[in-house]
């Protein structure tokens, strides 16, 4: 038996003799939704997720995968029905599809509803089939442009037909694919209408972005801030855009576009807050959980996972965390100091 598969199977044990208590927040609202950063390494330098040259963790302070997939499963036993992997790129990590193959199990019992992730689409040719054997039924792929040589300058490093061939292996293998697109001014703004053609072309939801305060990723937060009520009032010059109730179980709030028959998103930290709904908490590749997105508290849930075999500290830790869930984040670009709004970069907090 496996590392990964013994742990699995005490976690089980571990789960059918303590019953965990849902998880509800000081605001009544249930969490429902794990996102798990398992490592903040890319094989990209996207300008507005991380610096050129990043300084990233060292290997000793990342959770193992085994203790990612016991942290997963107490989220899971507590009532999380949603779990996306997310980094970084996810698909970087050595051994990830054991820790895919492992959390499949709540799958196969009906305690999980979704195992999902969202990717730079580089690694998809190599591990999509693979990915969709294992239950993942939908994924996210980032991707601002369709010009090569924007997206280089946008990831720094990626090329661009690596994404499209990751993208066929995914649609190849019966993945729903959707598109993330960050509005950048002056770089893909004027493009976006094409996007949004080109995804539901090929049956695929689109979701632009504002661009989030995070980190110093060298650039000038204003230089590349677009607000999202501009890019849809442009894009209303192009399309009819019908209100529509649906939803991810994210952040998106979506229309269908009358003219292609898709749906499009938008998430908009700055210009609307999105907070009212949030059933979702982030925990990083070290093991540190944070209850909002936008807020610097966050709780240490390694030391407790280490500290013993049985959850019962964990728990308690979980537990102690979601009760300081705020209401909702303080996104803000810094217009006199140029700074971010938190220090930490998305790479770290994780997609």
């Amino acid at each position: 038996m496996t590392e990964i598969a013994a742990t699995a199977e005490l976690v089980a044990e571990l789960s059918r003799s303590a019953p965990a208590r849902p998880l509800v927040d000081p605001f009544q609202r249930a969490i429902t939704y794990l996102r798990v950063s398992v490592t903040d390494r890319c094989d990209f330098r996207c300008v507005y997720c991380m610096s050129e040259h990043m300084t990233f963790l060292p290997k000793a302070d990342l959770l193992t995968l085994e203790e990612l997939d016991r942290l997963c499963s107490a989220f899971i036993a507590k009532g999380v029905r949603k779990l996306r992997l997310t980094g970084g790129e996810p698909l970087v990590r050595r051994g990830i599809m054991t820790l895919f193959g492992s959390l499949a199990r709540h799958l196969d019992s009906g305690d999980l509803d979704e195992l999902t992730l969202t990717t730079n689409g580089s690694q998809l040719p190599k591990y999509a089939a693979e990915l969709a054997s294992l239950g993942v039924k939908r994924i996210n792929v980032s991707l601002d442009t369709l010009d090569p040589g924007k997206f280089r300058a946008i990831t720094r490093w990626g090329e661009l037909d690596k994404v499209m061939a990751g993208i066929d292996a995914a649609q190849a293998a019966g993945m729903r694919v959707k598109i993330n697109a960050v509005a950048l001014k002056g770089v893909n703004e004027d493009e976006l209408g094409e996007l949004v053609r080109w995804a539901h072309g090929r049956d695929m939801d689109l979701t632009i972005i504002e661009v989030m305060p995070l980190g110093d990723v060298g650039e000038g937060r204003l230089d590349q801030y677009l607000p999202l009520s501009m890019v849809r009032a442009r894009l209303a010059e192009q399309f009819t855009m019908d209100e529509i109730d649906y939803r991810t179980g994210g952040p998106a709030r979506f229309v269908r576009v009358a003219e292609t028959g898709g749906r499009l998103g938008f998430i908009t930290p700055l210009t609307h807050n999105f907070c009212e709904s949030c059933n979702r908490v982030r925990l990083t590749c070290t093991g540190t959980l944070y209850m909002c997105l936008g807020q610097e508290d966050a709780a240490d849930l390694r030391t407790p996972l280490r500290a013993s075999e049985g959850n019962e500290l964990l728990n308690a830790a979980i537990e102690d965390a979601i009760a300081r869930k705020p209401k909702g984040h303080d996104f803000i670009i810094d217009r006199r100091h140029q700074r971010p709004a938190l220090a930490r970069h998305m790479s770290v907090t994780g997609g």
